[in-house]
């Protein structure tokens, strides 16, 4: 394939799309062609991001968004929009022969019913449905380099799964009884002005949300389900963090076999994400922390053993914006697009 892949980005005011400005910005072998918003079209793209400014990407004018124009202009498209706003785009693109990674919740969940009980909207592609690759790179690498539509998992989700997934593949865990305590930075709430998010509501403070409601509990079920071999149901529970970025999900699972060391599962974790390289499983005795992956890929896993209780207790922590949203979709755009799953992503994270 051509290393001068054409990508476009619907929906680029958003955090995400901000994100994955920043992240393409200096991409080898992909380059943004177009970028749109209703609301600042026909402006630079730096006139609205002034850390893009002499970079040649911030020149870019932001058009209004047109599923005709993009499919002519582009191989692949990102769709940085709400749910149900991605449906009708997707499938007009895909018509076309045009790739798409949708970063909305529209075809993250396979059965129709339960997608239409959690997000209260009416799914007009079902069909799609069938088609969609789940875009988590550690469980379903070659499906995603052979899709034209993937589901772009969400942050909370993330999080989750990739702690669960040697578990419950292993074994290891019981199924049921599962309590993912989730907490999440400020700018998971998208960048619209809302009370509940501005500066004054939410420093100095801490305070949970969405507790049984969460829309991402059906996408994290449908997924350790299929890990695990059998339906389950966990108890996924959301926390607002005073922090611009970042999700430490402590996980508290039930081991089958109290007798199990720390020292096997950890092997067995070790196991299941070798050659997989944005997974750390941390030594015994470190835990993660949200600054250590910031602006990353990066999902550091810890594991304690809870001898009195016979829990395992898993620690995972990731950027919400980068692993949980956009780096994500750019690794599985990279896949799509036949280029080594790495390719224009940070490394090192940003410190302080």
């Amino acid at each position: 394939m051509s290393q001068n892949i054409r990508a476009g980005l619907v929906g680029v005011t958003g955090y995400t799309g901000m994100e994955l400005a920043r992240l393409m910005a200096h991409h080898p072998s992909m380059e943004l062609v177009r970028v749109t918003s209703r609301s600042e079209a026909g402006k630079p793209l730096s006139a609205i991001y002034p850390f893009l400014q002499s970079i040649p990407v911030g020149e870019l004018e932001i058009t209004m968004p047109d599923p005709e124009d993009l499919a002519q202009a582009c191989d692949i498209v990102f769709l940085a929009v709400p749910h149900k706003t991605a449906m009708e785009i997707a499938a007009t693109l895909l018509d076309h022969g045009v790739r798409v990674v949708d970063l909305s919740a529209d075809f993250r969940i396979n059965d129709k019913s339960v997608y239409e009980q959690w997000y209260a909207v009416e799914h007009t592609r079902p069909e799609l449905l069938e088609t969609a690759v789940y875009g988590l790179p550690e469980l379903y690498l070659d499906q995603i380099a052979e899709a034209r539509l993937i589901a772009n998992p969400g942050c909370y989700p993330t999080s989750a799964i990739l702690g669960l997934a040697p578990a419950l593949s292993e074994s290891m865990v019981a199924t049921d009884g599962i309590v993912v305590d989730s907490k999440s930075g400020t700018s998971g709430a998208g960048r619209g002005a809302k009370v509940g998010t501005l500066f004054c509501e939410v420093h100095d403070s801490f305070k949970a949300y969405g507790l049984g409601t969460h829309r991402h509990t059906p996408e994290i079920e449908q997924e350790v389900s299929k890990l695990a071999g059998a339906d389950m149901t966990v108890s996924f529970n959301t926390h607002l963090l005073p922090i611009d970025r970042g999700i430490l999900s402590t996980i508290y699972t039930q081991l089958k076999d109290d007798g199990m060391d720390l020292a096997t599962v950890r092997a067995a974790y070790e196991k299941f994400y070798a050659g997989k390289p944005y997974v750390r499983v941390l030594p015994e005795g470190q835990l993660p922390e949200t600054r250590f992956v910031r602006g990353t890929m990066f999902c550091d896993i810890g594991l304690v053993k809870d001898d009195r209780t016979g829990r395992l207790i898993i620690v995972s922590a990731i950027d919400n914006l980068c692993r949980g949203a956009s780096g994500q979709a750019l690794a599985n755009a990279n896949l799509m697009s036949g280029l080594p799953l790495e390719t224009g992503l940070p490394k090192a994270p940003m410190m302080p």
